[in-house]
């Protein structure tokens, strides 16, 4: 596995890094570091170049685990923390990962919703898992389910014991809600790897005090249209340049304007551009402003050239998560990828095991 980042502004330096092992909620475990690491406690990260030719200055770094320093001994999820020397209390970075065992598989087949409400707008999966030569005495608690559409944390749900057990095969079916999901809209997408000339769905490119600017066209409100099928990256996003074989250090940051169309401002929560170069949160940062004078949303965003989906969302005042289909629609159409996770409670251990991941797509 490959960690790679950009320290914007930053003096090129070593910093640091530690590795946690979480529960299935991920709450810290009760392991010891030895338990699941073999090396140092804490390790620094010595991969790291200086950005080339590029307007906005930054040091890009680089990890690869496991290396010389760590070495895994248990499955599980994890949290790698990076920091500064000098600032140990301030993690620059935060990011979640999974060590798979193997152990299990799971076979995932997606049924258009027979719940009233949900057939047109909603996806559902049916799930069996093989649980193989694990030693399950009580599957109703041993085993648990994650299943998390387009990596997303805010679609995402946890925790879920099968529907049927029976000859080594535990059953998630369709009669519950376990594995009931909006469908959501293909992705909106804009391409950025030039700053000659525009490229999909960006109007300018200007430079303006020392920063490249990319305008996007005006996005339209797709919450009452009909599906439409476009190929995207389901939320994801690319960091590439067409001028250099070297995105890593080459590539230069823009800000991205995005401008969004409404009737009117939308009360009781915020509008916000999301996607998986945000990492699926809603922050200050990718929060939209409503321009009254215009009769729209607008927002910029400090980006990396590349390729990049992205959403539009509604948050509700003090919702963790977006609410409704504002702006984008949902459909059970939409192509979609899906993350399997299954997890093993072993009484002989004290942590939980992740045994199997799988992923699969609605297509």
């Amino acid at each position: 596995m490959t960690l790679s980042f950009d320290l914007i502004d930053g003096n090129a330096g070593t910093l640091w890094y530690n590795i946690t092992h979480c529960d299935r909620d991920w709450n810290k475990s009760d392991l010891f570091t030895s338990d699941y690491l073999e090396g140092y406690d804490e390790n620094q990260v010595t991969d790291f170049l200086p950005s080339f030719n590029t307007k906005v200055n930054y040091v890009h770094y680089r990890l690869t685990l496991p290396n010389s320093d760590v070495r895994f001994l248990v499955s599980g999820n994890y949290v790698i923390t990076v920091w500064e020397a000098s600032e140990p209390d301030k993690p620059l970075l935060v990011r979640r990962f999974y060590i798979s065992e193997g152990s299990t598989s799971a076979a995932v087949v997606f049924r258009r919703p027979m719940k009233p409400g949900t057939t047109d707008t909603h996806q559902q999966a049916e799930i069996t898992v093989t649980t193989g030569g694990l030693p399950v005495t009580d599957p109703y608690r041993q085993v648990t389910l994650t299943v998390m559409q387009n990596g997303r944390a805010d679609r995402m749900h946890a925790g879920l014991t099968p529907d049927f057990v029976g000859n080594g095969r535990l059953e998630y079916n369709t009669l519950s809600d376990k594995t009931l999901f909006p469908g959501g809209n293909e992705f909106r997408y804009f391409d950025i790897k030039t700053v000659r000339q525009t490229r999909q769905n960006v109007r300018a490119i200007d430079f303006v005090n020392g920063v490249y600017n990319a305008f996007l066209i005006p996005s339209d409100n797709r919450e009452f249209k009909p599906y439409f099928f476009n190929e995207d990256f389901n939320g994801k996003s690319v960091v590439a340049i067409e001028e250099s074989n070297d995105p890593d250090r080459e590539a230069d940051y823009l800000w991205v304007w995005f401008t969004l169309p409404a009737y009117q401002e939308q009360r009781g929560g915020s509008v916000y551009v999301t996607g998986d170069f945000c990492s699926w949160q809603y922050t200050s940062d990718n929060r939209m402003s409503w321009n009254t004078a215009k009769g729209c949303y607008e927002a910029s965003l400090l980006l990396k050239q590349g390729w990049y989906n992205y959403e539009f969302a509604f948050l509700p005042d003090g919702a963790s998560s977006p609410e409704g289909f504002h702006f984008e629609g949902s459909h059970w159409e939409t192509e979609n990828d899906y993350l399997v996770l299954t997890y093993f409670r072993d009484p002989a251990t004290r942590y939980d095991r992740l045994t199997g991941i799988t992923l699969a797509n609605t297509r």
